[in-house]
């Protein structure tokens, strides 16, 4: 393992409001939040928006570290590196009430940092950062629960951080919410990631390129994807297909390689295959030799055949063994399934 290098692993943060705005015939919600406000907010953050793309549902944004997705009463942000996401949460609540909506609910989440002694204050301290993101928070987000999801059985660095904080007891969205977290990535399929030398395209065009060498344009096939290459090595991506998102970041360098797979479904649009097959074709383009997938059960009952599914399907498409598997549940925020893979081999 390299002594330090960049930070693949994401903060995540996900803020739902109250829908005001729609009821009083103003559909767009966040989207009407004017750019000069979201890229301010950035900045206090530490990234920029290098790429974006929209459609009738939502706007996607490929950012300098990761990824901004904006519902009309949804926010997602996700940051990699040592970006300071949760200044953002003050002012985007802020931002929103300018619209006439009103916070909801907050999911704060990520995995267990490559350099966690980078990582500046609080982010050095997972209880650091709950009490940061409590203090940015209404009180009317009563029901608040804090949880580091670790496996026994496994790498016990690799534990799932979850915050939640929610108006309601019960989750006010069905959508199922799928973060795949990838290290130590097979070193020839990393190679897609790097720039060629000599290549004199610009990042978008080499992002195409990317998209195209590695399979990631095969994943989800009706997707339209917004994507970006980074100069020497590094990619993101955002998938827009409808109301749905997807997304993918990649830190290719050999010795801390990492990348992330995110997309938010549901599980009764083509079976319970769905997530099986989705997540069996975006870790195939990777191959890392340790992973995992958290999986946020929102309005839908978590379902135990769908994690077996899945387990049984990564293992007889790719080799990979389901080390440990816990479940966990968050008032107003669902029930989120945490599973640790490694190959057969190990």
């Amino acid at each position: 393992m390299a002594v330090s290098g960049f930070e693949g692993f994401e903060k995540r943060l996900e803020l739902r409001f109250f829908n005001d705005s729609i009821t009083n015939n103003n559909p767009m919600g966040l989207r009407l939040i004017d750019f000069e406000s979201v890229d301010q907010v950035l900045n206090e953050v530490q990234c920029t928006v290098v790429s974006a793309v929209a459609n009738h549902s939502f706007d996607a944004y490929v950012l300098s570290e990761s990824s901004l997705f904006v519902y009309p009463t949804k926010i997602i942000i996700k940051t990699c590196g040592t970006t300071q996401l949760l200044k953002s949460i003050r002012p985007l609540i802020h931002l929103a009430r300018n619209v006439n909506l009103t916070l909801r609910a907050c999911r704060y989440s990520r995995g267990s940092f490559i350099f966690p002694n980078s990582q500046p204050f609080p982010y050095t301290s997972f209880e650091d950062e709950v009490v940061i993101v409590e203090e940015s928070l209404p009180k009317s987000l009563r029901y608040r629960k804090a949880s580091v999801m670790t496996p026994s059985n496994s790498n016990p660095s690799r534990a799932w951080h979850v915050f939640t904080a929610s108006a309601d007891v019960e989750p006010d969205e069905s959508l199922v919410v799928v973060e795949v977290c990838m290290t130590e990535l097979d070193r020839v399929n990393a190679r897609s990631f790097f720039r060629r030398k000599g290549d004199e395209g610009n990042s978008d065009s080499a992002g195409k390129e990317m998209t195209r060498l590695s399979g990631i344009d095969m994943i989800n096939a009706n997707a339209f994807i917004c994507d970006f290459a980074f100069d020497p090595c590094g990619y993101s991506m955002n998938g827009v297909d409808g109301d749905r998102y997807s997304t993918i970041h990649v830190t290719p360098e050999d010795g801390f390689s990492y990348a992330s797979f995110e997309c938010g479904l549901s599980l009764y649009d083509g079976g319970h295959g769905d997530i099986a097959e989705v997540l069996a074709r975006s870790i195939d383009v990777f191959r890392p030799d340790c992973l995992s997938i958290a999986t946020t059960y929102n309005g839908e009952d978590y379902d135990h055949e769908v994690t077996k599914r899945v387990e049984r399907v990564l293992a007889k498409k790719l080799g990979l063994k389901c080390r440990s598997r816990l479940m966990d549940e968050f008032p107003g925020s669902g029930t989120v399934v945490y599973q640790s893979f490694t190959p057969r081999r190990k």
